[in-house]
């Protein structure tokens, strides 16, 4: 129930917020919700459609272009601009510049005047770039000229990228940004769409066996021990990295609500450590309860009794992390919340919010993150090979070929490098770590087939079978990969000499593929294999 938070939600055996029965709460009589996650509108728009709309739309990173390009047929030409960052000089760059200057003509010189001279230099243009997603937009019947100059990016003028001249901070008030990010998830979902030729979104969000691997790795047939992890969210978006894994450990969720919740903490700034990770540990609150999105504070004070406008307003300062800025403000706020008897426990965690996420990205993110999630419970395969295709970043493929006790083995290696481990490592251990959970539930990697396998994505044999890309081997980057898939569909390899030549592999990797057993049965040349 929205008003007094009865909740019948095990009854019905589904998670918070989804296909709920329309009917009136038994307790206070309001009426409860059918499908929603309880985020008023006004967080989009201000109570007087007076706030500037925040308008975030992930797509597949392989896509995002496209839809940068797109935005210009919606709105018309001329009107969607990539908006231009300015990055300035800081305060320590400054101090530098300064003492540079004051070095090289040997002009005496205490720190205290360096320190003064260098607040002229403190802010001023240093570099200009763009925001990796956002488009400006531009009312019909204005001129971006009305707003800002516009430049090519690096003043590149063959570029066909146009850019605002001024940081979009400065004008982001004035006209409308949109942030059109790429995301790994929808790329990681088409695949598995791809492969199993099954509608994506037609996932239910309130499977049970899916919703308990946020609590073990049991739904999945395997114990904490085999996979080396407590839960089963490795390689989940959101869930699956160390720090969200532990915060999955802390709060042990059993609704959708307090996936968004964790999705909330751990994007915010100083929003989870030192703040409701606190509240939770000393039983002040429950994880229930604790501020994970923005929507949450203003939600809070309007169920508390806090005037809507007024609620709407302390939200937009608190997330803005105004309140440890802006004191004189902020005390205000203070009383206006205990006037409403609003509990201290609330009153303090806002006191030390820096940046708060938004509710609806969240639950944007573990839509995508929970269609995953059921992939990887309930078709297995499909969920391994599109995972490590389009997340993981370096691979162990030998270890991964040998099975369980290799792949452990390897990841126990690079655990006892500590501090030496370097970042090829880290990538290595991911996807081992991801590789021997599925050879823990029966899912086997098979040696890579010259015929067989994909130039850069895992390929699904049958529902036990996944065959590595020949890009997982190590040191054979995508160009040769893709030249070996090309060259094969013109015609078959007569010998190792023809695939080096019409390939272009160098000697090292020809050495590495006959050790793997890539190259068993070929012939060494040209003229044997012709003889």
């Amino acid at each position: 129930c929205p008003k007094c938070k009865y909740s019948e939600f095990d009854d019905y055996g589904v998670g918070n917020g989804f296909d709920l029965p329309d009917k009136d709460c038994p307790k206070c009589g309001t009426k409860m919700a059918k499908d929603g996650m309880d985020i008023p509108f006004e967080t989009f728009l201000g109570f007087n459609g007076d706030k500037e709309p925040d308008i975030d739309l992930n797509f597949s990173g392989e896509y995002q272009a496209k839809a940068h390009k797109y935005t210009e047929v919606i709105f018309g030409k001329g009107t969607t601009f990539k908006a231009g960052t300015v990055g300035t000089v800081a305060e320590q760059t400054a101090f530098g510049y300064v003492k540079k200057y004051y070095e090289e003509r040997n002009i005496p010189i205490n720190k205290a005047e360096i320190a003064r001279i260098s607040v002229g230099c403190q802010g001023i243009k240093r570099t200009t770039g763009q925001h990796p997603g956002g488009i400006i937009v531009v009312p019909k019947g204005r001129e971006i000229y009305e707003f800002t100059p516009v430049q090519h990016p690096a003043d590149d003028p063959n570029s066909d990228i146009i850019t605002t001249h001024f940081d979009y901070h400065a004008i982001d008030e004035d006209v409308l940004k949109l942030d059109i990010l790429g995301h790994s998830d929808p790329t990681q979902l088409r695949m598995i769409q791809d492969l199993t030729k099954m509608d994506v979104t037609k996932v239910p969000l309130d499977d049970k066996e899916t919703m308990n691997i946020f609590l073990s790795p049991e739904p999945l047939g395997v114990t904490k021990e085999q996979i080396m992890c407590n839960t089963g969210t490795l390689g989940i978006p959101e869930f699956g990295t160390k720090f969200t894994i532990q915060m999955v450990e802390d709060t042990k969720p059993t609704t959708f609500a307090e996936l968004i919740k964790i999705s909330g903490l751990s994007h915010g700034t100083d929003v989870w450590l030192g703040n409701a990770q606190d509240l939770i540990k000393n039983k002040i609150v429950p994880f229930s309860e604790v501020i994970g999105c923005r929507d949450d504070i203003m939600v809070y004070l309007m169920y508390n009794g806090v005037e809507p406008i007024k609620a709407f307003k302390i939200m937009e300062f608190v997330r803005k992390g105004k309140a440890s800025k802006d004191p004189d403000t902020w005390s205000e706020y203070v009383q206006l919340m205990k006037d409403a008897k609003i509990p201290d426990w609330f009153i303090g965690s806002c006191q030390k919010i820096k940046y708060m996420f938004p509710k609806a990205h969240a639950a944007a993110y573990v839509i995508s993150a929970f269609r995953i999630a059921w992939f990887k419970v309930h078709m297995p395969v499909y969920y391994y090979a599109s995972w490590l295709s389009t997340k993981a970043t370096d691979f162990n493929v030998e270890a991964m070929i040998k099975g369980y006790d290799a792949i452990k083995e390897a990841i126990i290696e690079i655990s006892n490098k500590g501090n030496e481990a370097t970042n090829k490592d880290a990538g290595v251990s991911e996807s081992l770590y991801l590789a021997l959970e599925a050879t823990a539930r029966g899912i086997k990697f098979e040696n890579v087939n010259l015929y067989k396998s994909e130039a850069t994505t895992f390929g699904v044999k049958d529902d036990k079978t996944i065959y590595p890309p020949f890009n997982s081997i190590d040191g054979l980057g995508d160009t040769v990969a893709k030249n070996i898939v090309s060259e094969r569909e013109k015609r078959e390899f007569i010998s190792i000499e023809d695939l080096q030549k019409r390939c272009k592999i160098s000697t090292t990797l020809i050495d590495k593929m006959r050790l793997m057993g890539i190259l068993d049965g070929m012939d060494e040349s040209s003229q044997l294999s012709l003889f």
